[in-house]
């Protein structure tokens, strides 16, 4: 059933709300947040030293295409690029848009003139999601970091290493506290559990985790911060109880299977809606219009009418 109590920020802000999400990982102060999670993301495979952060929106070449809107967008010292997103809930054709993000992001590279001598010296594209409230089909229970990239069917050898996927169920990963044996553990945990933290643990004590608990102490944040944090906290509530009404309605009425394809519709008209409702507050709170749209991922022309 829905929960009718409305949320009540904690001593940290939650990680995996939209506008934290952004201030943790996105922020050029910060990228040394976003740098040590990818290399614990990454596992040895990559280190990464610096990173760009980039606009998080591309557009087509065709006028009716339309843009590829990224939570975050970032590239590496070695012209790497990085998707990071949360999704929280199950959405329809989810692994189709991932392919859809990461071609978008191969296809900008290449040159107007000139292909033959570029030789299409593709630089790297990884997209990495953290999947909060849903699992993928037909993954392992016990199994919640999935590394995907092109491989030979019959021999499992890698055919091509520049591209790839990873996607992290956060639901499958239970471990606690003294139970965590890697930094990326660790990364994982925090993620998961830091709203509801009343201080740091011993076993997270290191510089990085504790500069990420100062940057997430919600008396840390300005008031216009507060505003926009209370309106993320508040629509990612909104759209769970929605998630779980559904979910419980269908169920009683024996629909769950049938339910999935008009949630998704459902669901996509109620997020616009929801990032109308949160734009439209954020603006009567004087909030400035580019802010409201980098938050909301509406234009600035459609706030402007509101």
């Amino acid at each position: 059933m829905p929960n009718n109590n409305p949320p009540i920020p904690g001593k940290y802000i939650d990680p995996l709300v939209d506008f934290a999400f952004k201030k943790i990982f996105g922020s050029e102060p910060n990228k040394d947040l976003l740098i040590a999670f990818l290399n614990e993301v990454f596992r040895g495979r990559k280190h990464i030293v610096d990173l760009v952060y980039n606009k998080n929106e591309h557009h087509g070449d065709l006028k009716d295409e339309g843009s590829a809107i990224f939570d975050l967008l970032c590239t590496g010292g070695n012209g790497e690029n990085f998707i990071i997103e949360i999704q929280r809930a199950k959405q329809g054709y989810f692994k189709e848009r991932a392919l859809f993000y990461t071609s978008r992001l191969i296809s900008d590279q290449a040159p107007k003139g000139r292909r033959n001598a570029w030789a299409y010296n593709i630089a790297e594209v990884y997209f990495i999601a953290l999947l909060e409230d849903f699992t993928l089909d037909d993954t392992p229970k016990d199994k919640y970091l999935h590394d995907i990239c092109l491989c030979n069917r019959d021999t499992g050898e890698i055919f091509y290493d520049k591209l790839g996927y990873t996607y992290i169920e956060l639901s499958k990963f239970v471990k606690e506290g003294i139970d965590l044996d890697t930094d990326l553990e660790k990364w994982l945990y925090v993620l998961k559990n830091m709203s509801r933290m009343e201080k740091i643990p011993v076993y997270l004590r290191k510089p990085i985790f504790e500069k990420l608990f100062n940057i997430a102490a919600y008396i840390n944040l300005t008031k216009e911060e507060k505003t926009m944090y209370d309106s993320s906290l508040k629509y990612k509530w909104d759209n769970k109880n929605v998630m779980d009404y559904a979910v419980s309605t269908a169920e009683a009425r024996g629909e769950a299977k049938g339910m999935e394809k008009g949630m998704e519709k459902g669901m996509e008209k109620g997020e616009y809606k929801k990032a109308l409702d949160i734009a439209r507050e954020m603006k009567k709170d004087g909030l400035p219009l580019v802010q409201i749209s980098k938050f909301t991922k509406l234009s600035v022309e459609e706030i402007e009418k509101l």
